[in-house]
């Protein structure tokens, strides 16, 4: 029976699952130059705008914009960090198993360190 060590996804593997989270990276860091954008804008106009109603939806636009962007960014960092377990060559094992992640999950959820076993539990 192989130890954890040696049950891995092989390096042709690694390299299309890269592929994958290169492009969500893009697509992701694109995103959030677009939030980065409007909350500049945001705060350009928030001096032109009127007092009234108006201020008080674009507080709460703000806020949702905030609250995308900071989400984003988190989704970015998940993203960076599964670069970093495909670099160490521990990309797709489970953190709680230590069974490998099926790839149809990886594919949907790049950035995944549970099996749909593990997170099914309940526990994380």
């Amino acid at each position: 029976m192989p130890n954890k060590e040696t049950i891995r996804y092989g390096d042709e593997d690694l390299k299309e699952f890269e592929t994958i989270i290169d492009e969500k990276l893009r697509l992701a860091k694109k995103e959030m130059e677009f939030y980065h954008e409007q909350l500049q804008s945001a705060a350009e106009n928030t001096d032109a705008k009127l007092k009234g109603l108006e201020d008080g939806f674009s507080a709460f636009e703000v806020e949702r914009l905030n609250t995308m962007a900071l989400r984003q960014k988190k989704h970015i960092e998940h993203l960076e960090n599964a670069k970093l377990r495909i670099k160490n060559k521990v990309y797709g094992i489970c953190r709680e198993t230590g069974k490998l992640i099926s790839k149809e999950r990886l594919k949907a959820v790049p950035h995944a360190t549970l099996s749909i076993e593990a997170k099914q539990t309940g526990k994380f």
